[in-house]
């Protein structure tokens, strides 16, 4: 019987900026995507049908769940008859904005391939993870910080990491992504910077006066709109920050540390109160 696990890396977004409204009611973004060491643990074993557990949380693993839509996504493209026993432990949190259900998708999809032992070409896997969700892409191809857009499926690997220690608190409340949609404050007439050649100042040459130009369109409505999320912002702010931004659509803020002690500080202080994780300077994942 074969059986395996896997870490399915959560990220966060340096920057988002929502350009376009599609016919289609998508909207078209660019961002800069970069991992950080908060993960779920997926298993894998050897079944007859396609199934889930979630050993900790009390999560949907019917056909709602992307780990289940992405196993028989796979399965009917593929024609494999083959099934998964899949458990996860769920670690990262909901609604934080740090995709946190697409990166266990694209685990899903990478782990199986190996399972069932097929072979599939990295555009097809691709064209499965984008119908699953627009963050998917990035965790099945990427490791380090990526350049994303259109909805999220342009990507392009940058090969860099943050030189900086990243905490990231979840203030325990959840943002639906599809209110942060209908709710921000619309700029899709302002020149966009570019995001890329910023990003590899900042990496490449630590100019942390590019910070400023990363800036997160639904970060002003949720800010207005979710007391506690501004409050830990403005705590976060205060703890000698390089920078401090929400994630996604939230409602997860980060912030970045030059010094690992000033980060520790910081993840302790605001561990009493909500869920917390630290990332180390330089993290892919693996």
């Amino acid at each position: 019987m074969k059986h395996f696990s896997v870490k399915a890396c959560a990220k966060i977004n340096l920057g988002l900026l929502i350009t376009s409204r599609r016919d289609d009611g998508y909207h078209t973004l660019e961002t800069i995507f970069a991992p950080i060491d908060w993960f779920d643990t997926l298993e894998f074993t050897d079944s007859d049908d396609i199934s889930m557990e979630c050993t900790n949380l009390d999560l949907p693993v019917d056909d709602s769940n992307l780990c289940i839509r992405a196993a028989k996504a796979l399965q009917a493209h593929t024609g494999v008859t083959k099934g998964v026993a899949m458990k996860l432990v769920k670690r990262v949190p909901f609604g934080a904005g740090l995709g946190g259900g697409s990166s266990d998708a694209a685990a899903t999809l990478n782990a199986l391939c190996k399972l069932w032992q097929i072979d599939v070409p990295s555009t097809e896997l691709h064209k499965l993870a984008v119908k699953l969700g627009a963050d998917v892409p990035y965790f099945l191809e990427m490791k380090g910080v990526a350049y994303a857009a259109g909805i999220g499926e342009e990507l392009e690997d940058l090969d860099l990491a943050l030189p900086w220690h990243v905490v990231t608190v979840f203030p325990e409340v959840q943002v639906p992504t599809a209110w942060a949609y209908k709710n921000f404050h619309r700029q899709f007439e302002r020149p966009v910077p570019d995001l890329k050649t910023l990003v590899r100042k900042l990496c490449n040459e630590r100019d942390t006066s590019v910070l400023g130009a990363f800036e997160n369109d639904f970060a002003s409505v949720v800010f207005e709109n979710y007391p506690v999320v501004r409050e830990v912002r403005d705590a976060l702010a205060a703890s000698g920050a390089l920078f401090v931004s929400l994630s996604g659509s939230g409602s997860a803020v980060y912030a970045l540390y030059e010094d690992r002690a000033d980060a520790v500080k910081a993840a302790e202080a605001m561990s009493a109160r909500f869920r917390v994780n630290m990332t180390p300077a330089g993290f892919r994942m693996e």
